[in-house]
């Protein structure tokens, strides 16, 4: 009876230290950063990505997240930057904004990926980008808001928070503008503390707790457009 208490005195100690070392540690899971993200929407916990379509960090990355971010509570919202760090980024950028517009991330970003890193192509070149969109099952609805003037106005503000708020690598990923996470365990881990953050910024915003999405019962045009951002 001794040994058998012993046992599970040990097995329990070991589940206590797995839950604590579990919780996301700064400087190893996540950093705290010194120039905030200004919020777009306020009222919200935003969590906010810089990538860039010709980063495999990136890639890797895209599918984990963007399945991650269905499950996000109601008072939290994603959205996606490109980061321009030289004049041939901006056509990308000019891209990423028409994807966002046009409501198609979910399909067209593998694709983007696909086409770049994976196939070598420039779709910064516009006529190279023109041509290749033609060819995909979403290629009009993007063309449309690539020629949109919204889509280049987009493309000089991501231009603008490159700078502004001095993104030097991809992917960063940024939640309640101020704590970046690290991905020290790998992508799939960091998902984990990026759901632990939001809480964190919850809390010290002093946000009610958070109500589920709803689970709208089809799958409509306006929804495609929220879910693909």
């Amino acid at each position: 009876m001794k040994k058998l208490k012993t046992v599970l005195f040990a097995v329990c100690t070991a589940l206590s230290a797995a839950v604590v070392q579990a919780e996301a540690v700064e400087g190893k899971d996540y950093i705290v950063r010194s120039n905030v993200i200004e919020a777009v929407q306020p009222d919200k916990i935003e969590v906010v990505e810089f990538f860039g379509y010709f980063c495999p960090h990136c890639q890797r990355l895209d599918p984990i997240i963007l399945r991650h971010v269905r499950t996000l509570p109601a008072d939290t919202v994603y959205r996606t930057e490109h980061v321009v760090w030289q004049p041939q980024h901006l056509p990308f950028a000019r891209l990423l904004a028409a994807v966002n517009q046009a409501g198609v991330k979910r399909q067209a970003n593998p694709a983007i990926f696909q086409a770049v890193i994976n196939e070598g192509k420039n779709l910064g070149d516009e006529a190279t980008f023109r041509a290749w969109a033609q060819q995909q099952a979403f290629g009009s609805k993007l063309l449309a808001a690539y020629d949109d003037p919204k889509s280049s106005a987009a493309a000089h503000n991501m231009q603008q928070l490159t700078e502004r708020y001095q993104i030097q690598s991809t992917p960063q990923v940024i939640v309640g503008g101020k704590y970046e996470l690290t991905f020290a365990n790998g992508f799939e881990a960091g998902m984990k503390t990026l759901d632990e953050l939001v809480a964190k910024v919850r809390t010290e915003r002093g946000m009610p707790a958070a109500a589920p999405k709803a689970v709208l019962p089809s799958r409509g045009g306006s929804f495609a457009r929220q879910a693909n951002q």
